[in-house]
């Protein structure tokens, strides 16, 4: 009783803190578009993405996250993108289930670069399940099952090269609090977000990626997340990230053929909270088909 206890008074900690609504990913940059809708369409194929994390293994109520996401240019010869993203995150008591259908628009700035713009239209569906609580009071009529629909709307810039990218979005506008008659369950903040990586070609077979992704919301710390991978022989990845003052990364992918990508991260917390799980992991797997070109743009691996 006293370990489930422990693990909500954390995660509300954490949650009201850092204002972590939302949910964010240590592969992030396979699937940008969940953060930055300008993404839609720049991978010249049908991209099929899906992933499950969980997070804080061991500590009861922690974050689990399940995504799915198809995103592709609308044609062979349109500039627009489209996508559609489901995820599903779970935190103790309460589940979100978020749908969002983004659109772009891409214009090329040189010869080898394009600079897209993104729109985010989105239905969030909250539900907080009391059964999954143990308050002192069971009869406490502020409490109670609790579920709430809200739409918002977000939107992204985001320019890319075979070698390069940066991009800056805010994916929700609209901030919303969540709240069951007087007890206040949470506030999502806007976020703001800004993503940038490069590829060095360090041999014919060795290409290395450092990479950036900074986190700012009203009322949290600054937060960054810096990673670097290499791709050996634009098949097998291997690499690490650092989060600031939160967590620390080693990350793993193959490229099964030229459709298939799968990746895996472990994260190991550098704050107190490792005291009470043994980390977090998190696994993708991405399938891109009718390539606009004969070859997926493996050499970009973003």
């Amino acid at each position: 009783m006293k370990i489930r206890v422990l693990s909500y008074v954390l995660l509300a900690i954490s949650c009201s803190s850092y204002a972590q609504q939302i949910p964010q990913y240590t592969q992030y940059m396979y699937n940008t578009v969940t953060i930055n809708p300008a993404y839609a369409g720049t991978r010249e194929a049908i991209s099929i993405f899906g992933l499950y994390r969980t997070q804080w293994v061991g500590l009861d109520g922690a974050p689990k996250d399940n995504v799915f996401s198809i995103n592709a240019p609308f044609n062979s010869e349109s500039r627009v993108g489209i996508g559609f993203t489901f995820e599903n995150h779970k935190v103790g008591p309460t589940t979100q289930n978020n749908f969002s259908g983004d659109i772009s628009y891409s214009i090329p700035v040189s010869e080898d670069s394009k600079l897209s713009f993104g729109i985010k239209a989105s239905a969030n569906l909250f539900n907080l399940d009391i059964s999954k609580l143990n308050p002192e009071q069971s009869n406490d009529a502020r409490l109670y099952n609790y579920n709430e629909f809200s739409p918002n709307i977000g939107a992204g810039a985001y320019w890319y090269s075979d070698k390069a990218y940066v991009g800056f979005s805010v994916p929700y506008f609209l901030e919303t609090e969540r709240s069951t008659n007087e007890v206040a369950v949470y506030k999502e903040k806007m976020h703001y977000y800004l993503i940038g990586g490069y590829v060095f070609d360090l041999s014919d077979s060795v290409k290395f990626k450092p990479a950036t992704l900074v986190k700012m919301v009203q009322g949290a710390p600054l937060q960054v997340d810096v990673s670097a991978n290499f791709l050996f022989n634009e098949k097998f990845v291997l690499g690490a990230a650092y989060r600031w003052s939160a967590a620390v990364s080693a990350m793993a992918g193959f490229q099964i053929s030229n459709s298939m990508y799968i990746g895996y991260a472990y994260d190991h917390d550098t704050t107190n909270l490792a005291n009470y799980n043994s980390g977090s992991h998190e696994i993708f797997l991405r399938y891109e088909i009718f390539p606009r070109i004969v070859k997926i743009i493996t050499p970009r691996f973003f």
